[in-house]
């Protein structure tokens, strides 16, 4: 049974930082590329990252790029997502996904 889980979520100020990780099971992590998505309330669900498998390539939405940082570790079929320089705007519900199954999500509030 695939599992996806995410985890890492919470509230944090302006300008803070936050890990998410997204644990899995049931599939063959190392030959997956990963992905970072959000959807924010009243939003349509927005693409954040992407890590690929073979050279580990990265690649981030204008919205993200230089603030959040994609990463796997295939011994843990974990990939992670780093959030740094948070804004109000980065609040949504953050779900990792392998383009053929994804999560449950983790909130991520950002306010003062």
């Amino acid at each position: 049974q695939v599992q996806l889980v995410e985890s890492g979520g919470g509230l944090v100020q302006p300008g803070g930082s936050l890990r998410l990780s997204c644990a899995t099971s049931g599939f063959d992590f190392s030959t997956y590329a990963m992905f970072w998505y959000r959807q924010a309330p009243g939003w349509n669900r927005e693409w954040v990252a992407t890590i690929f498998v073979s050279d580990g390539g990265t690649y981030y939405s204008d919205a993200v790029k230089g603030r959040f940082t994609i990463s796997r570790d295939d011994a843990k079929s974990t990939v992670y997502l780093q959030m740094n320089g948070l804004r109000p705007e980065d609040t949504a519900v953050y779900y990792c996904d392998t383009g053929e199954w994804w999560g449950q999500g983790t909130r991520v509030t950002v306010s003062s």
